[in-house]
């Protein structure tokens, strides 16, 4: 298993029950956004299988899965956006050990995600 690393940031908090990382500043408003977007991405995954299932044409099946690609990409664009205005900012203005950990982190973010 691998090991979990310690937040860049220092503006997160560790959970001593489960040792799992956990975001702190989540703007409540983007939390209720993602929510109900990764819902509707339920949605369309659901109908995905539906398509499959009932062997429907290819192309119609590679449209929706591009489709939630796109809308994963949505997501993932705004919660990254709120780790750089809260997390990678706090560390940054910290500098140091913990500005350089959180310039590594994001360089990762961003090649992960630019995929």
């Amino acid at each position: 298993m691998a090991k979990k690393k310690t937040p860049a940031c220092g503006n997160c908090e560790i959970d001593s029950t489960n040792n799992e990382r956990k975001a702190v500043g989540v703007d409540p408003e983007l939390k209720r956004a993602s929510l109900a977007r990764l819902k509707r991405i339920e949605g369309q995954i659901r109908g995905i299988h539906k398509m499959v299932e009932d062997e429907r044409y290819c192309a119609d099946v590679l449209n929706q899965i591009s489709a939630v690609h796109e809308a994963l990409r949505s997501v993932g664009r705004e919660v990254l956006r709120n780790h750089l205005r809260n997390c990678i900012n706090h560390a940054v203005q910290a500098g140091g050990e913990q500005a350089e950990s959180a310039y590594d982190e994001l360089i990762d973010l961003m090649y992960k995600n630019a995929r």
